[in-house]
C-alpha cells in the first residue's frame, strides 16, 4: 500500500517521470491522498465506465485487467508514477456525478476488503471528484493525467 499517492496533470510522460524523485509537489495541479493501492485503484476504476454497475467483480477479474502504464517503474525505494489509460481520463472527464458517487461506493466495499481497518481516511469519493476534475483538465488541454507514488 502506498503511504502517499498524488494524481496530477503533465504536458507528457517526459515531464511526468521528472516528478519521480520529489513528486508532483506545487509545480502541478493535483490531488492527494494516502494508503491506497494506486495501480489497482486505477484498474478498478476503469473496470467500472467499461462496464458500469454497483456490483463488485471478483479479484480475479481485477488482477486478469489491464493495468495503468509504469512512466517510471518502481525502484528499490518503492516510488513510482503511472499514466492513468486515455479511455479512463476520458470516462472521468464525462462521468456524471451519479457514476462518481456510484463507483466511490463500489470502490470503497473493495478498499474495506482489502485494507479492513487500515483502509484510507481519505474520502474515496472526493478523491474521485478531484481526479474528475483533473481528467476533464487533461482532456481540454491535450496533456495526460498521471500518479506519483511511494
Amino acid at each position: 500500500m502506498a503511504a502517499d499517492i498524488a494524481f496530477f496533470l503533465a504536458p507528457d510522460d517526459q515531464t511526468a517521470a521528472a516528478t519521480r524523485l520529489r513528486g508532483p509537489g506545487r509545480a502541478f495541479d493535483s490531488v492527494t491522498c494516502s494508503s491506497i493501492e494506486p495501480d489497482s485503484s486505477i484498474a478498478e476504476w476503469d473496470m467500472y465506465f467499461e462496464a458500469p454497475s454497483a456490483e463488485l467483480p471478483p479479484l480475479e477479474q481485477l488482477h486478469a485487467w489491464a493495468w495503468p502504464k509504469w512512466i517510471t517503474p518502481p525502484l528499490n525505494d518503492g516510488i513510482e508514477v503511472f499514466a492513468l489509460p486515455v479511455r479512463l481520463t476520458r470516462a472521468l472527464a464525462n462521468a456524471s456525478s451519479s457514476e462518481l458517487v456510484e463507483l466511490a461506493a463500489r470502490w470503497t466495499t473493495r478498499l474495506r476488503r482489502a485494507d479492513g481497518d487500515d483502509m484510507t481516511a481519505d474520502d474515496p469519493l472526493a478523491i474521485l471528484q478531484g481526479v474528475a476534475r483533473l481528467a476533464a483538465a487533461a482532456v481540454n488541454s491535450g496533456g495526460g493525467l498521471y500518479c506519483w507514488s511511494y
